[in-house]
């Protein structure tokens, strides 16, 4: 008989890089000969195949027990699974799968409070961290987790870095202000006062948009409807969003910005796929100075960090007028990409620690 897996995300809709990523778990998990299920109420296969690249043999979508089902229901039905892949919201359950994994990828101590109930909930469980900056956070709060990262796609690691780029700053992230907001109003009063000096430089905003926060991007329009350089592309499909990384010269990433990471260690980037794909496509990152692009980014090597807007500023100037170290500094990111987040490295990770 085939074994079982299944994955619980209360923030499944959301389609991010994390949504990606804990999916990316499960597709392999299937590869290894599992039947694969989502708890939700709402077949989503198709939008996780277009908007994220993720193609399974055979997803099922199962209704959604955890919001409605009673304690009793609950356990029968996961007592069929052999693995159930959960992502928190703060709450926990009992649970009769035989093997339990909570996927962690936001640092927020509010979603790790475990008191002595939930460590009893908790007893058959595992916890995987997306990152080391995760990681490091939840053993602060006595919680062991092991670190499965992601991984860059082939799509973008095949990208020519003899391709000439086109002069445009990418920013890609969720079109969204609570939590690790991407800072979007700081990117564009940046970019605002870079283009005094660069006036041909185009700013490309990209990110997912969900209707909670349409007020949101609607003000965020307002602020750059006068400058005909910004454009803003929210829930573009993967395609289109291969085709700007293939033509961006540079890579702005503001999560965090202005944020004291010891203070609020959940506002600030958690782990930063986003530049890595940059990197992947030859496109030069520059990341706020905090959390996770700390791991990833090596000062004037594959990328640059910085903590204030004449930083990130005079940083990006400097590199636009320096085409030999901006080849050399092209080659280095694909390598580290390449060396550290691959397909094949992810998969035999979670193989290593899941099954």
């Amino acid at each position: 008989m085939k074994k079982k897996a299944a994955l619980y995300d209360p923030y499944l809709d959301v389609l991010g890089g994390g949504e990606k990523h804990i999916l990316s778990i499960l597709q392999v998990i299937e590869q290894n000969g599992f039947e694969a299920s989502v708890f939700w109420n709402k077949d989503l296969g198709e939008l996780i195949k277009t908007k994220l690249n993720l193609n399974f043999t055979d997803l099922h979508f199962r209704p959604n027990i955890f919001q409605s089902s009673s304690f009793l229901k609950k356990l029968s039905e996961l007592k069929t699974y052999d693995i159930l892949l959960y992502v928190t919201d703060g709450s926990y359950f009992f649970s009769s799968a035989k093997k339990n994994v909570i996927f962690c990828m936001v640092p927020n101590k509010k979603l790790y409070s475990l008191n002595p109930l939930n460590r009893m909930k908790m007893i058959n469980a595992k916890f995987i961290s997306n990152s080391f900056y995760t990681h490091k956070w939840l053993s602060k709060w006595s919680i062991q987790s092991q670190i499965i990262y992601p991984y860059v796609s082939d799509d973008l690691l095949s990208i020519d870095l003899g391709r000439k780029k086109e002069r445009i700053i990418l920013s890609v992230g969720r079109f969204f202000g609570h939590l690790h907001s991407k800072k979007h109003s700081f990117i564009v009063d940046t970019f605002n006062k870079f283009q005094k000096k660069e006036p041909e430089f185009k700013l490309i905003l990209v990110g997912g948009l969900k209707k909670e926060d349409e007020t949101y991007f609607n003000d965020l329009k307002t602020i750059t409807l006068n400058n005909k350089n910004i454009v803003l592309e929210p829930n573009l499909s993967y395609t289109k969003l291969l085709e700007h990384y293939r033509k961006a010269m540079f890579f702005w990433h503001f999560t965090g910005f202005g944020t004291d990471e010891n203070k609020q260690p959940e506002r600030v980037e958690h782990l930063g796929m986003t530049p890595l794909e940059a990197m992947a496509a030859g496109s030069i990152p520059f990341c706020f100075n905090a959390g996770g692009p700390r791991e990833l980014i090596k000062e004037g090597h594959n990328g640059y960090l910085f903590n204030t807007q004449n930083e990130v500023i005079q940083k990006t100037n400097a590199l636009i007028f320096d085409e030999q170290k901006y080849k050399t500094m092209q080659k280095n990111g694909k390598n580290f990409v390449s060396k550290h987040f691959s397909y094949e490295l992810f998969k035999t990770r979670v193989e290593k620690i899941l099954l």
